[in-house]
């Protein structure tokens, strides 16, 4: 069956560094369009970073250009989220979702905290 499975979250102090993962199972993970979401508490969901099937071009919210960077490796049907000098407004679920014309799925989610 479909699976996205996100790591790499946890808590890390304000200025540092996380990789989150997803990894994908189930479908053709090549030919899907990925991307990272967030959610804060009391907040709506919202898009982090994008990227195409074919590894570009990205796609970033304002609030994490120059910060994060998402990259996909398609021979191991992950995606990846760096994200660098955290802060903690960053401090939300973050969850992988994958898209293909009407098809949605998405990663149950990874817990990041920012705070000292």
């Amino acid at each position: 069956q479909v699976q996205l499975v996100e790591s790499g979250g946890g808590l890390v102090q304000p200025g540092g560094s996380l990789r989150l993962s997803c990894s994908a199972s189930g479908f053709t993970f090549s030919i899907y369009d990925m991307s990272w979401y967030r959610q804060a508490p009391g907040k709506e969901r919202e898009l982090v970073a994008a990227l195409t099937r074919a590894g570009g071009p990205t796609n970033y919210a304002d609030s994490v250009k120059g910060r994060f960077t998402i990259s996909r490796d398609n021979a191991k049907n992950t995606v990846y989220l760096q994200m660098n000098s955290l802060k903690p407004e960053d401090t939300a679920v973050y969850y992988c979702k994958a898209a293909f014309r009407k098809y949605d799925y998405w990663g149950q989610g990874t817990q990041v905290t920012v705070s000292s």
